[in-house]
């Protein structure tokens, strides 16, 4: 009997093929739509949170002012290079830590412009950045000290200035009214999740952009790395209140710094990208219930259309339940055959715009099945009531019917 009714059905669909596929379009658009935002969520959640690990997950930063909104701190106090020395002598579980300014400037060489960020710092940068010498040396003391005209740059500033696999190495880079020696070539790091080039840069001692460029001793930010092992909470307090201590802040004042913790933005950032990727397949699931509809209008159509051919099967001996499977099953294939399209069509959609994106493509078996068995039981729940009202025909008046 079973089979008999998926042969029925299938002959019925090859006979409107262009009715069956217009009808299950909506079963299409759905099941692809639902795949192709959870699937590029996932890659751009992956994708953003391999961008905050490669910062490395043992880094706090300090940047002076702290709230936005009502209440902000305005013109908050510069850092002081005293602060990243108290900072590692005085907290256990800081290894190191960097302190930075950066200022964007245009630079020359090579009879070429371009505008980058200069930032001025130390050894301890490139070690808590996770930032690796490919050609060259770091700073040496003496450098550092002195305040000498050198600097490391990223892969963007020797393609734009000296082309993309040049010797670099003893070139000079003129910015303002001095040009500096590159000493060193950083190792690519690509474009932030965000969209931000991450070599796009140029780093010098912080001592020569204070007294070169900027003139004064501020620094903008200190760079912390920690131990993994130490109790992260604790460490943030102890930060917190030396630094308060440092800028002579009382009880009652709010602190005009702020402490950001990579492996906390890391967390946060994959739950609001799982709460928007979950919100987007909400939205398209919609189209599934389009979809349904859809399949419950053209089965209610087929009734009316076969409504003698159903009446003289009741009439020589067929039962209700029999016409009943036939019909669903016929609306069981129509959500399937709508499922197995979407998601041939969601992965090739996913794919491509995975790539568009630069963001990686995850397939993930379990939203590929669930969206498939879900538009499987759209076909049957919204098949079932055009099948019931077959079923609940009078032989006599269906074999009337003209």
């Amino acid at each position: 009997m079973i089979g008999n009714a998926f042969l029925l059905a299938i002959r019925q669909i090859w006979r409107n093929p262009l009715r069956s596929i217009l009808t299950v379009l909506g079963i299409v658009i759905g099941v692809m739509a639902v795949i192709t935002m959870v699937t590029v969520g996932n890659g751009a959640s992956q994708a953003i949170r391999e961008q905050i690990e490669s910062f490395g997950n043992n880094q706090l930063m300090l940047r002076p002012g702290m709230r936005l909104g009502p209440g902000q701190t305005v013109g908050a106090p510069s850092f002081k290079m005293a602060d990243a020395v108290a900072l590692k002598q005085q907290i256990a579980g800081v290894l190191a830590v960097a302190p930075q300014t950066s200022v964007s400037r245009t630079i020359v060489a090579n009879g070429r412009n371009w505008q980058t960020s200069i930032i001025g710092t130390d050894n301890n940068y490139f070690k808590i950045d996770n930032r690796e010498i490919v050609e060259g040396r770091f700073f040496e003391s003496g450098e550092m000290l002195a305040g000498s005209a050198v600097c490391v740059i990223g892969g963007t500033i020797q393609k734009e200035l000296f082309g993309e696999g040049s010797e670099v190495i003893g070139r000079t880079i003129r910015t303002g009214g001095f040009s500096c020696r590159v000493i060193g070539l950083m190792k690519s790091k690509g474009t932030a999740a965000m969209g931000g080039d991450q070599d796009d840069l140029l780093v010098m001692p912080i001592q020569t952009v204070q007294r070169r460029i900027l003139g004064n001793t501020r620094v903008g930010a200190l760079l912390i790395s920690v131990d993994l092992q130490s109790d992260r909470d604790r460490l943030r307090e102890a930060v917190k209140s030396l630094m308060r201590e440092r800028r002579s802040l009382s009880d009652g004042d709010d602190d005009n710094f702020q402490i950001l913790d990579t492996a906390e933005i890391a967390s946060k950032v994959a739950s609001t990208t799982q709460i928007m990727t979950t919100l987007l397949a909400a939205v398209a699931a919609v189209s599934l219930l389009v979809g349904g509809i859809g399949i419950m209008n053209i089965m209610l159509v087929s009734v009316t259309e076969r409504t003698r051919e159903i009446g003289i099967r009741l009439a020589i001996g067929a039962l209700e339940r029999e016409v009943l499977l036939q019909f669903l099953i016929e609306a069981l294939m129509l959500g399937c055959l709508g499922g197995i399209l979407g998601v041939l069509f969601a992965v090739i959609a996913s794919k491509g715009l995975a790539e568009m994106m630069g963001v990686p493509f995850l397939f993930n078996p379990g939203i590929n099945v669930l969206a498939f068995t879900v538009s499987a039981l759209t076909g049957v729940i919204f098949g079932y009531f055009p099948a019931r009202r077959a079923a609940k025909l009078d032989p006599i008046e269906a074999v009337r019917h003209e």
